[in-house]
């Protein structure tokens, strides 16, 4: 039988009438509370969807049958829930004491060997060839294992944003970690990462002052904006300019000459591996005049001023707001909104109590409304799908880079985009590609953590060096004949102190050979017990069980009788029952139609 699909509904107009409840559409812009008494089945999902990442049908229940105040109590607050342990995160023990603090670059690292002798806590050779191999080897080796180490990092708190029964500390976790934006590629150290990560985790809920203040002395952001430049001699803007423009007020709040007064109140402030230094010596402790008030301001005394300014409670709780309940905003909720924020002395928990009883959270316009990011995506339907773990076929990190938003490595200080950003045809098309990878998982998988990046020519190296070919021709970019050299390989051997394809194939050996595997598992799921258990006789009847576990947006009639026809061809039978025995492949083939629809974009 041939099938034709029906016209895909654009994600504009689903996004303007996908609204379930029966809520009246002047609840919009509403800050007061709903009617406990109004609380149902529907709100609950929203609710889960917007402050975690969706749930299993039993889950949805038991929420929607707890209520409104029990709701809020257990998602904000996190009362009344049974104690839960979850793992912490296991170190592969990649990192040497040497190491710190890390050179930014393979010449400020050999030039600081020629300098002293020895560098990140290997000597220089006394005799031979290439003496500073070595130091070259260990500088690509922690490149190397930071990365990897990283990637084990993402899979940890993927696993806990699946698992925990604390979901908004994640939700809120991811939120921070696109607000304050740190890249490991510049930071070059996961530890630094996971310890910015855990600071998200136990203080995301807290008072917003409390937070910024940790974010301005975590090592993350200290390496990452440059606070090792930053000194009274020379002060570094970087940090300054962000911690206005990006973290608390938005542009046009603030003049250069405050973010030069700014960038002379955080002189000083730096690190020392995983531990916050104020360096006295380096801090100017001048008077300085920024936003209007003067005195010997230093970093605490900035940031204190910024919080006072009625523009960082509106630039806040409206952020908060965009992420949690819609995109548009109109500028008076948003003034009404940072009043009740600064009143609330930027308590996020509260805050996001109020939003998350407020009519306004539960309008026509707030409900399905939201364009999943890619982790959102990812874990929602992990949830939806009573998955345990997070598959590591296909790969987490490599599927999420993919849809446009790897954890750790966020594009730009300001984060990634958000909304319709993460929608272009050719994400639509990766997006449709996940729930395939998912239920019909690649046999040939090869694991990245395994075979490197740039692996090509990693292995040329090798196996050249295999074969018998001595270094210098082992190292030669590809495409190169034995009595030739790249120019690049040329420029690298120059003085014959090292070779820096050496290093790279090196250190990508003992990064490996120290950094754990990741577990590489296929997702367990049984789709056919699923129907069984529903008791589902209709083709009808199993997209509706389908279509009800995964979709907030209800499907048009055409969409739902085509899919159910869809079923009954690739079954050969009308009778459910009777097929339960070879469903699982057509019930797998119908779920990522389902998941590759517009409408599962929405949450």
């Amino acid at each position: 039988m041939k099938l034709t699909l029906p016209k895909a509904t654009s994600l504009a107009l689903l996004i303007t009438t996908s609204g379930l409840l029966s809520a009246a559409e002047n609840w919009r812009g509403d800050l007061s509370a709903i009617d406990p008494a109004q609380w149902q089945q529907q709100h609950a999902d929203h609710l889960l969807s917007r402050a975690g990442f969706g749930g299993s049908p039993a889950q949805r229940r038991s929420l929607a049958c707890g209520g409104l105040h029990l709701a809020i109590a257990q998602l904000v607050y996190f009362k009344q829930l049974p104690t839960q342990t979850l793992p912490a995160f296991e170190h592969s023990g990649v990192f040497d004491e040497g190491l710190d603090p890390f050179p930014p670059s393979r010449p400020a690292v050999t030039k600081l060997a020629k300098r002293q002798g020895h560098a990140l806590g290997i000597k220089i050779k006394p005799g031979g060839n290439r003496p500073l191999q070595p130091v070259v080897d260990k500088f690509f080796y922690w490149l190397r294992a930071s990365r990897l180490e990283t990637d084990r990092v993402t899979y940890w708190w993927a696993n806990r944003m699946l698992n925990s029964n604390r979901p908004l500390q994640e939700k809120m976790a991811l939120f921070w970690h696109g607000h304050f934006a740190n890249n490991e590629d510049k930071v070059r150290d996961y530890r630094k990462m996971l310890q910015q990560l855990t600071l998200f985790q136990q203080l995301g809920l807290g008072d917003f002052q409390n937070l910024l203040l940790a974010v301005a002395k975590n090592p993350a952001m200290l390496a990452f904006l440059d606070a090792g430049v930053n000194t009274k001699h020379s002060p570094n803007e970087n940090f300054a300019r962000e911690v206005m423009e990006l973290f608390t007020m938005g542009v046009g709040r603030y003049t250069e000459s405050d973010i030069r007064e700014a960038a002379r109140a955080f002189t000083g402030w730096n690190f020392s591996g995983l531990e916050f230094v104020r360096r006295v010596d380096l801090h100017d402790d001048g008077e300085k005049e920024f936003l209007g008030q003067r005195g010997h301001f230093d970093g605490t005394d900035i940031i204190d001023i910024i919080l006072q300014q009625d523009a960082s409670a509106n630039y806040l709780a409206g952020k908060l707001y965009r992420y949690f309940v819609r995109r548009d905003l109109d500028p008076s909720l948003q003034q009404q909104l940072g009043k009740h924020f600064k009143a609330l002395n930027y308590n996020i928990a509260d805050y996001l109590a109020l939003l998350f009883q407020s009519k306004d959270f539960y309008a026509q316009a707030s409900i399905s409304s939201h364009i999943k990011s890619p982790i959102e995506l990812l874990i929602s339907t992990y949830k939806k799908a009573e998955l345990t773990r997070v598959p590591g076929v296909p790969d987490f990190n490599t599927t999420s880079q993919a849809l446009g938003q790897r954890l750790m490595h966020p594009p730009t200080v300001a984060g990634w985009s958000q909304g319709r950003s993460w929608i272009t045809p050719s994400l639509l098309f990766e997006r449709g590609n996940v729930a395939m990878a998912m239920l019909f998982p690649d046999i040939a998988f090869i694991a990245p953590d395994r075979y490197p990046r740039y692996g090509s020519s990693i292995v040329a190296v090798h196996k050249r060096l295999q074969q018998g070919l001595d270094i210098t021709r082992a190292t030669m970019a590809q495409n190169q004949d034995a009595s030739s050299m790249a120019a690049s390989n040329l420029l690298a051997d120059r003085d014959e102190a090292f070779n820096t394809r050496l290093g790279s194939y090196r250190g990508w050996q003992k990064a490996i050979e120290r950094v754990k595997p990741l577990s590489r598992h296929m997702a367990q799921i049984n789709l056919t017990q699923w129907v069984i258990d529903a008791k589902a006789t209709s083709a009808l009847q199993v997209v509706d069980l389908l279509a009800a576990r995964f979709i907030s947006v209800q499907l048009a009639p055409e969409r739902r009788q085509y899919l159910a026809t869809f079923l009954e061809s690739e079954l050969g039978s009308t009778d459910i029952v009777a097929a339960t025995s070879y469903m699982e492949q057509p019930l797998r083939m119908l779920l990522h139609i389902i998941l590759s629809q517009p409408e599962y974009q929405l949450g």
